[in-house]
């Protein structure tokens, strides 16, 4: 089951990539810009949230 941290991740990963694609098709670089920055903090969240779930894993099978 995937802990907060991983579904707000993906949840930003989205949000960014939408972000991201809407700069682009109106030519706002600053949404844009928004978008990928957006993307790149949700991967970082998504990451941390599954380095939580393999601890949490790797302490229950001890």
């Amino acid at each position: 089951m995937p802990n907060k941290d991983q579904v707000e991740g993906t949840f930003k990963q989205v949000k960014g990539a939408v972000k991201d694609k809407i700069g682009e098709w109106t030519g706002d670089k600053e949404t844009e810009a928004e978008g990928e920055v957006e993307k790149a903090e949700g991967k970082v969240q998504k990451e941390w949230g599954d380095a939580k779930s393999d601890v949490a894993d790797a302490v229950d099978k001890a």
